[in-house]
């Protein structure tokens, strides 16, 4: 699998722009989106030759997915001999933010660019996203009913669509099964409630030899990320539907910040050292030393596994823990390809079909191809990306496929996958809000007579004020 997912809301940023301000920019943008009217048509190119340009192609240094790009670009170029691609080489596919807003600026991004869904309001009120609305249906991307609105939503403002989203993803209770067993605990009975959450994570803390039964972050804008999405799973908001002000200073947001305070204190289940921001989690929970946190699915294949050692065998996930034992939902986020304002009618119609076929086709391309996956000694079978709606024809045929290719126990992940969390997005202005909530999360977790209500009361205040002043 060589798409590279990159969504952590602490490592990588663009301008802080709210998509509220994009949306009043949807009219201006879809003008501005290419040098004639928006096209109408919504088939393929003609007989005559296309050549786009795509980035997000995998470096020399990553040899395995360089390589299965090249075969995905010679077989789909084979099928379609009046389109030429272009393989752009980005690492990561979406540069940093000076670099990323300088490519925009100055319109020398690709034919078709990655974009996270959080950076759509940049693209647009940038001027550099084509519409490609009229290009899009269930002949040119068949499966496309059965995307998660929430992804489509993403990329969408007001009526217009921008890009293709092709990965999604919510997040879960990453545990080690090893020190649930070692622990006395059923691993194959992950909590679901705080309440289990703090019974656990004690009793694996008590196993000692620097082992710890729960961690969070506090640092780096993850502390705030994270607060988002186990408010999510209480059922609260960070903000209000109209991203205009502050709903996280409620009883849902008591109960995370609560709960998190009981297991630091109370439970004595936390590390002391805390202020911990992305990475250090993932790097205490493969060495064995930590037995519980919150995480999407790729902080296992992506990192755990492959940057810090980990061992997947011993690694389980379920839901996002809640008050409850039923999440409400998760914060959610992924990936898209957009389209270059300078992108003729032809160019668009040709990199629809490419990311199409890359991406949003069962048993092919960066996304699907899992017999090649397995082939190429790569691990198969983790629940992302979460893109069709559960039910549908697409969903069932994709978890097939997955399952037919799996070389990990998939059962290590029923909880997680049947848990179904609903995809709630992130807040407007995310990264200023994530921001706001590090040092709520990082006094909960330092001091044992944090006042948690005066706590989220001055944070919805300044985050009022941001919402204030960007929208």
């Amino acid at each position: 699998m060589y798409g590279r997912l990159q969504r952590r809301a602490g490592y990588r940023k663009v301008a802080g722009v709210t998509l509220t301000a994009a949306l009043g920019l949807a009219a201006v943008a879809a003008c501005s989106s290419s040098g004639t009217p928006a096209a109408t048509s919504t088939t393929a190119p003609g007989s005559g030759p296309v050549t786009i340009s795509i980035d997000c192609a995998p470096p020399p240094s990553e040899p395995v997915q360089s390589k299965e790009w090249a075969e995905d670009i010679a077989s789909f170029e084979k099928q379609n001999p009046n389109i030429t691609v272009h393989s752009v080489d980005t690492y990561p596919c979406e540069p940093s933010p000076a670099t990323f807003t300088a490519m925009l600026d100055g319109g020398t991004e690709a034919n078709v660019f990655y974009t996270y869904f959080g950076d759509m309001a940049q693209v647009l009120l940038a001027g550099q996203a084509a519409d490609i609305t009229s290009y899009v249906n269930t002949k040119t991307v068949p499966l496309w009913n059965s995307i998660q609105p929430s992804m489509k939503v993403a990329v969408t403002a007001g009526t217009t669509l921008y890009g293709l989203p092709y990965v999604d993803y919510t997040q879960g209770l990453v545990y080690n099964r090893q020190l649930f067993q070692e622990a006395g605990l059923n691993p194959n009975d992950p909590p679901t409630t705080w309440a289990q959450v703090e019974s656990d994570a004690t009793a694996i803390t008590k196993l000692g030899h620097g082992i710890w039964g729960y961690g969070d972050y506090s640092a780096g804008n993850n502390g705030g990320w994270h607060f988002s999405s186990e408010i999510d799973a209480e059922g609260g908001a960070m903000t209000n539907a109209g991203g205009t002000a502050a709903t996280f200073d409620s009883p849902q947001g008591e109960a995370v910040l609560d709960a998190l305070h009981t297991l630091r204190f109370t439970d004595k289940a936390m590390s002391p050292d805390q202020g911990l921001a992305w990475g250090t989690l993932q790097k205490q929970f493969a060495a064995g030393k930590l037995g519980m946190y919150i995480a999407a699915p790729d902080d296992i294949y992506g990192t755990i596994i492959p940057v810090d050692d980990g061992n997947v065998s011993v690694i389980g996930m379920g839901p996002l823990p809640s008050t409850s034992g039923t999440p409400a939902g998760s914060l959610s986020g992924g990936d898209a390809y957009m389209f270059a304002k300078k992108d003729t009618p032809a160019q668009i119609a040709a990199g629809v079909k490419l990311v199409n076929w890359m991406y949003l086709t069962i048993g092919q391309g960066a996304t699907f191809n899992y017999a090649r996956t397995k082939a190429n000694g790569q691990p198969v079978g983790f629940p992302e990306p979460e893109i069709f709606v559960a039910g549908t024809a697409a969903n069932t045929e994709y978890q097939k496929s997955l399952q037919a290719s799996a070389t990990i126990n998939t059962s290590y992940y029923s909880a997680f996958l049947n848990a179904n969390e609903t995809p709630m997005g992130q807040p407007v202005d995310d990264q200023a809000i994530y921001k706001t909530l590090d040092p709520v999360m990082l006094a909960v977790l330092t001091n044992p007579n944090a006042n948690i209500p005066a706590l989220l009361a001055s944070a919805a205040a300044n985050v009022n004020t941001i919402l204030a002043n960007s929208g």
